[in-house]
């Protein structure tokens, strides 16, 4: 999946956490996207201010959405790290259940 698809997909999907924003930084050439649930819409640019950021490669996020990386198991193995409100954070799982 590209960063496009996966954009269009949590569009469509409503994969957002009502009233908060969430940026999943992939750093590298992927960039970020931003779930914003204030405004009802996920874009690519990732640009600005969120309530919480999400650092993860996109091979790991791969496998998270793919159900072969648990959330957890990520963020206790440092393979993910989230700067903010963590409680945003672990909305996640119902974030990567819409993709599926």
């Amino acid at each position: 999946m590209t960063k496009q698809e996966l954009v269009a997909k949590m569009q469509e999907n409503q994969a957002w956490l009502p009233g908060k924003t969430v940026k999943l930084d992939f750093g590298g050439d992927e960039g970020a996207v931003l779930l914003d649930g204030k405004n009802n819409q996920v874009s690519e640019s990732g640009d600005g201010a969120a309530d919480t950021t999400i650092k993860v490669s996109w091979a790991d996020w791969e496998a998270m959405a793919n159900g072969q990386l648990d959330g957890m198991t990520a963020f206790m193995t440092g393979k993910l790290k989230v700067e903010g409100d963590m409680s945003n954070a672990m909305q996640l799982q119902g974030v990567l259940a819409k993709l599926r």
